[in-house]
């Protein structure tokens, strides 16, 4: 396939397939995908199939070194759109008797540790296992994407060596890449071949997908591949995924190939049939009744009425979303190189004019006046049972605002409304109050203390996870504040943030512990996905 000139770049960018599309459409997409139409900066590909008629569009450069513009037949990674293509091919091993997705994942990986309990496949797929992510816990060792080339053995063995987990299995849910790496090698153990091979024979060549393949050696040669990147000040740097992972993410394809996907799945005529598609499109329940939107390696959701399949993915600089609406036959793939494009945003305003649906996501009812004498005691730090994050609540004018997450709407008794959270409520818990976010499994936010005066010299001295294999330490900088050195990854702040506690970059929280006496003898790490790793303080 041969490259397009940078003389004819400066000509067009914007590409289209040979499918007609309806004058209105087409002003859409130009319309949605205006910020990315340029010479000078990396973009998006776009593929739209609505009633029968399909289309794909590209605006931006695919390679800004050589002034390579985007193509609808660019191939550029997916990341987490990946998973369904992962849970699809162990799917279809369990229809036909090869192993079965609630079997013990110990039965395949006898290298992990037993913590009592039943882990199965489903719960890898639907992100109910408790394992850490991998992303988190190479982060906290100073390893993470960009810093190392990992591998599939290499995940095992970080997986291997964990010595809790987040939470009991089919209790929470809690995103975990390291499910769908396992499940990757659990297939090829059943299978006796790569399982990117598997794939191909399985599902890309029956389907007619001839761009798709896993990325499961980043060195190879692939034609027409798009570069990724990322914005740092006013220009682009390569940003691109130098790992040999894959499952998790890593199917480099293109959004044509997405689009016969979706029709597939929405017909049924994918290999496995009617039967896979349900096993994908089932949400799971966890142990305390709550249904989760989560399938596996799809969400099901209501999007502004309308029943909606989909999955997003962003890994180095690719940023992707593929969503299908089945019931009004309308599918969107959406594949970016540029790690400041919102896949998600740009294919829901496509779909939200195509469908004529309302404008953004609604609040259930309408607005409650609240008392500023009720609004003041709700007021205060609140952190997350679940992950250790930490919400901040204000009183602001007549209502509350939550940092993150912004500006909160009163529905009545206490319940309150957020287009990013949904719905929040808060509940009395003796003489404190409790922050509750129903939707999901999410735990509760108690609030917590405020920190009050710090005594730095408590939590000074250096910490040791086994599991990790790495030593951090807290020192005082020139300022007299406390700091965390991560080795090979640098100085941080950590910032008071409840008793004990601290936040510091990347979104993470420290919590030090105490024994009876008082005396600091370790902290755990709360890094998103990874809950509660343990540092054992060094004498």
């Amino acid at each position: 396939m041969s490259h397009v000139t940078k003389a004819a770049v400066l000509a067009v960018v914007a590409a289209a397939a040979a499918v007609p599309l309806s004058a209105q459409t087409a002003a859409l997409l130009d319309s949605t995908f205006r910020e990315w139409n340029s010479t000078s900066g990396p973009g998006c590909t776009v593929g739209v199939d609505f009633n029968g008629q399909r289309t794909t569009r590209s605006y931006g450069m695919a390679n800004l070194e050589y002034g390579i513009a985007l193509r609808p037949n660019s191939i550029v990674e997916s990341g987490s759109v990946a998973k369904q293509f992962t849970t699809a091919a162990a799917a279809l091993l369990h229809i036909r008797g090869r192993l079965s997705l609630d079997d013990d994942i110990r039965k395949y990986l006898p290298e992990l540790k037993d913590f009592g309990t039943r882990i199965t496949i489903r719960q890898l797929f639907n992100h109910t296992s408790g394992l850490r992510d991998q992303w988190a816990l190479l982060g906290l060792q100073g390893m993470g994407p960009g810093q190392a080339v990992h591998t599939l053995p290499w995940i095992l063995d970080l997986a291997s060596r964990q010595e809790d987990l987040n939470f009991t299995p089919g209790s929470r849910f809690l995103y975990s890449n390291m499910g769908y790496v396992l499940s990757a090698i659990i297939m090829e153990r059943v299978l006796g071949e790569p399982f990117a091979r598997f794939s191909e024979r399985e599902f890309f060549a029956p389907l007619g997908m001839t761009q798709t393949q896993w990325r499961d050696d980043y060195r190879r040669v692939v034609p027409d591949r798009a570069t990724a990147y990322s914005r740092e000040g006013n220009v682009w740097v390569q940003d691109m995924p130098f790992t040999m992972v894959h499952g998790n993410g890593g199917l480099l394809t293109t959004v044509e190939d997405m689009l016969r996907w979706n029709e597939a799945l929405t017909k049924g005529t994918i290999p496995g049939g009617t039967e896979l598609v349900r096993l994908l499109e089932t949400p799971p329940t966890l142990t305390d009744g709550t249904t989760i939107r989560y399938a596996l390696g799809l969400s099901v959701d209501d999007f502004r009425g309308t029943r909606m399949v989909s999955h997003g993915g962003a890994t180095a600089g690719y940023r992707t979303h593929l969503a299908r609406w089945p019931d009004r036959q309308l599918s969107i793939a959406v594949f970016c190189n540029a790690a400041q494009a919102n896949p998600n945003d740009l294919s829901n305003r496509i779909a939200g004019s195509l469908l004529n649906l309302p404008a953004g996501r609604q609040a259930p009812s309408a607005p409650v006046a609240i008392s500023r004498a009720d609004l003041e005691p709700l007021a205060g730090v609140y952190r997350d049972s679940t992950n250790d994050g930490i919400v901040r609540i204000t009183v602001t004018g007549d209502g509350l605002t939550a940092a993150p997450g912004g500006r909160l709407i009163h529905l009545g008794d206490r319940r309150f409304w957020n287009a990013n959270a949904g719905e929040l409520r808060f509940v009395a818990a003796g003489s404190a109050w409790r922050l509750e976010r129903p939707q999901d499994g999410w735990g509760h936010f108690a609030r917590d203390e405020e920190p009050g005066p710090v005594r730095a010299s408590d939590y000074v001295g250096r910490y040791h996870s086994p599991e990790l294999e790495i030593t951090h330490e807290v020192a005082l900088d020139s300022t007299g504040a406390l700091t965390l050195t991560i080795r090979r990854a640098g100085t941080l702040p950590l910032r008071p943030a409840y008793r004990d506690g601290f936040t510091v970059g990347g979104g993470r929280t420290v919590r030090f512990v105490r024994d009876r006496r008082g005396n600091v003898t370790g902290l755990k790490v709360y890094a998103g996905r990874a809950l509660g790793v343990r540092f054992n303080k060094v004498p």
